[in-house]
């Protein structure tokens, strides 16, 4: 039976280390302050907005909320960025995504201050990512990351196969566990003998964004598997891209959804957050 990964466990340790963090550097005289922007009112944005701004509160940072009707232009939510970038009390901008159709979401992207680019996705922390140099760290990639450290994973020297290469997580989670000295490849839709290749991995990460995709046919017995998909299936019940019932006899480890990545995305964007203080 494979060991649960405990999102929720592990993101509420590190959201407690930040905790005392923040403490300490308020002691020194600094603070941070994290500008979060929704565009219209799409629910599942309106979740995470609120579960941000609630784990700002409890690390001990402030938030600002700029929430804008879905008619709101590209224009005037361009010139919203261009502010909040020259506000010395924010440290951190953060647009949710998706945005609405009419919007260019590279432009707004492009547009945050890269020393204010929390969420990790402007041009300039990709380039700091693939090079290893300083930079915010896109948070899910690098929760998943502390979730194996976490949970006792060695990486170093382990195939893993990541099955997506989307610039949010595919390719930059590729990128990090080079940093820790895996051995990578990544597939995706055009990947032939797709099965046969995932079951040469000692870690698996999956973030395709199809429902129950992976099942026991694609894992070698003893992989670590770690589902970063999350799709409501009739029923509103929750699952991952991978048909958790079916894989989780053959893993040595796993991730359950809900609660497994999801949590850890948050707390590394606080992470983030409270690099703008350090």
């Amino acid at each position: 039976m494979a060991k649960l990964v405990d999102g929720k466990r592990i993101s509420q340790e590190i959201k407690d280390e930040l905790k005392a963090e923040v403490a300490d550097l308020a002691q020194q005289g600094k603070t941070a302050s994290l500008a979060v922007i929704q565009v219209g009112g799409d629910p599942a944005s309106s979740v995470y907005v609120r579960n941000k701004k609630n784990a700002c509160a409890y690390i001990g940072i402030g938030s600002e909320s700029y929430e804008l009707p879905e008619e709101t232009t590209e224009e005037e939510l361009l010139a919203l960025i261009q502010e909040l970038n020259q506000k010395e009390e924010v440290h951190g901008i953060l647009v949710q995504l998706p945005l609405p159709a009419h919007i260019d979401e590279e432009k707004v992207i492009l547009a945050i201050d890269p020393s204010k680019d929390v969420d990790g996705f402007h041009p300039q922390s990709a380039g700091a990512l693939m090079i290893g140099s300083k930079g915010f760290l896109p948070c899910t990639p690098a929760g998943v990351i502390q979730l194996l450290k976490r949970s006792g994973v060695e990486m170093e020297g382990k195939n893993c196969v990541i099955v997506g290469r989307s610039n949010i997580v595919g390719k930059p989670m590729a990128m990090l566990m080079l940093r820790e000295n895996a051995t990578v490849t990544v597939a995706h839709s055009r990947t032939k003998n797709l099965k046969e290749l995932c079951k040469q991995a000692d870690i698996l990460i999956v973030a395709i964004g199809k429902p129950k995709f992976i099942t026991e046919e694609y894992v070698k017995e003893g992989a670590v598997v770690i589902d970063v998909g999350i799709h409501r299936l009739e029923g509103k019940k929750l699952c991952g891209d991978v048909d958790f019932d079916v894989v989780e006899p053959l893993a040595s480890a796993i991730t359950p959804v809900p609660g497994g990545v999801g949590p850890m995305t948050i707390a590394m964007l606080m992470n983030n957050c409270v690099e703008t203080m350090r």
